[in-house]
């Protein structure tokens, strides 16, 4: 059943001299673990089959039908259970906010006759995904006035909305939220000592103040915490480094009590991304135990700081050491061979490719770049006309910038036509390969036609590429 073999699953069970109610329950759960219409009507006639039914069993048949959309199936099945208990109700909640069911999610929200940490948690993350953020806050400060009932759960609800309003960029309502969560100086105020801001809600706001760029916030809050957790200082790291301030990045890594793997890698990455690639290197080998985002993220910082020949070696190293490559680490290694016009080696890692994975759009794309740039334009256009609908922006001018690069200017204005006519969007890249073609082709007032409807047809502004 775990394995999603229900053909094997239920010659099994039919095979079985004794079955139980946990047996039907078991391959109840099966069929609507599945997706299709044809696992859900097994399901149902398996379920009107049962001889015994317990909770498992018909809350099991609700969840199947709501997370089919089938939430007329679900209610139903709901009114006419013999008895329910709170997991019946919060699989009809979760089953309407689902299917975008706002207003049938809040009222059976309001009938239940008890609740529990579930509850106020599946209906602030549904609100949340149904974008009704501020409902979710008032449903939040109303149970926060009803007593103890509902109110460990209470600080989960909170930490999960003050992410929603995060994603969304709305910080002063998340921080508003926050503060709103009584601290651990204040608990003594509140009758339940279970409700108080957790590690979680500290390492929730500097998170969002993170992702809004916004680190000096983050620091003065990362400062004021009571207890911190590895995510905690990990998310610190990670802000300083995407605002490339790798001092001060370095300054908290060596207070951090226990590094993890994360906090290295991390660290790895960002000295790359600045260049410095002897500060990476020596993070790198000082790292007590490598993984496989130590091994791309190093070879990504060779590639990108133009060191060609390092990549290459460490990953022959990496090779050596047992460890598998992903597609993150093939799709640097092409860009190397690429950058270094490698079409042998380049040859090797499309092997591996192809032996390994089921190319992605992303390798695909490194792929065709790979070969455009050195040269092999048949091998390139096979690729790229193998990835039919599939192609990006990216695509088209890795392809376009190939052709006109290797003189085929012809061809890459009709592929550039083509790009038009299927209405992707060209980029200011697009129009760099597509003006060199004309240049090369002397194509001079073609040139200028296209120069023109860069900047008045698409809105893209000249750069000092373009002349």
């Amino acid at each position: 059943v775990q394995q999603r073999e229900m053909t094997k699953a239920r010659k099994l069970f039919d095979e079985m001299p004794e079955r139980d109610v946990v047996s039907w329950n078991l391959m109840l759960s099966g069929y609507l673990s599945c997706r299709g219409s044809r696992y859900i009507e097994e399901g149902r006639n398996l379920f009107d089959r049962m001889p015994d039914r317990d909770f498992v069993s018909w809350n099991t048949m609700i969840s199947g039908y709501a997370r089919n959309g089938r939430m007329a199936d679900a209610l139903c099945l709901f009114n006419g259970m013999p008895e329910r208990n709170v997991v019946s109700w919060n699989a009809m909640i979760t089953g309407f906010l689902k299917n975008g069911d706002v207003k049938h999610a809040m009222e059976f929200f309001e009938r239940m006759p008890e609740r529990d940490v579930a509850s106020l948690s599946a209906l602030v993350s549904g609100l949340i995904q149904n974008g009704k953020l501020d409902k979710a806050a008032r449903v939040l400060l109303d149970s926060g006035r009803i007593g103890d009932d509902g109110r460990e759960d209470l600080v989960h609800a909170y930490n999960t909305l003050i992410a929603g309003y995060g994603q969304r960029g709305k910080v002063d309502e998340a921080r508003r939220l926050f503060d709103q969560i009584p601290s651990y100086h204040d608990r003594g105020k509140f009758q339940n000592a279970r409700f108080g801001r957790n590690v979680v809600s500290w390492n929730t706001m500097i998170m969002v103040y993170v992702k809004t760029r916004d680190i000096v916030s983050a620091r003065q809050l990362f400062d004021q915490m009571p207890v911190r957790d590895t995510f905690s200082w990990n998310t610190m790291i990670s802000g300083y480094v995407h605002m490339s301030d790798m001092e001060e990045a370095l300054n908290l890594f060596g207070k951090m009590p226990n590094p993890d793997a994360l906090s290295w890698n991390c660290m790895i990455s960002g000295f790359g991304q600045m260049g410095n690639l002897k500060l990476a290197r020596e993070f790198f080998e000082r790292m007590p135990q490598k993984n496989l985002v130590s091994w791309n993220s190093m070879i990504a910082g060779y590639e990108k700081n133009g060191d060609c020949e390092q990549a290459i070696k460490l990953f022959c190293q990496m090779h050596l050491k047992g460890e598998k490559p992903d597609r993150h680490t093939l799709s640097s290694l092409l860009s190397v061979c690429a950058e270094f016009v490698d079409l042998h080696l380049g040859m090797q890692i499309h092997q591996r490719v192809i032996k390994i994975f089921i190319p992605d759009v992303p390798l695909n794309n490194s792929l065709v770049t790979m070969y455009a740039r050195c040269g092999a334009i048949i091998e390139a256009r096979t690729i790229f006309d193998d990835m039919k609908l599939q192609k990006d922006v990216v695509s088209w001018n890795a392809m376009i910038g190939g052709l006109a690069s290797h003189g085929f200017a012809a061809d890459a204005l009709e592929l550039f036509g083509a790009m038009k006519r299927l209405k992707v969007q060209p980029t200011y890249i697009t129009f760099i390969s597509v003006l060199n073609a004309c240049a090369h082709a002397g194509l001079v007032e073609q040139g200028r036609t296209h120069f023109k409807s860069m900047v008045t047809e698409f809105g893209i502004e000249p750069r000092v590429e373009h002349f």
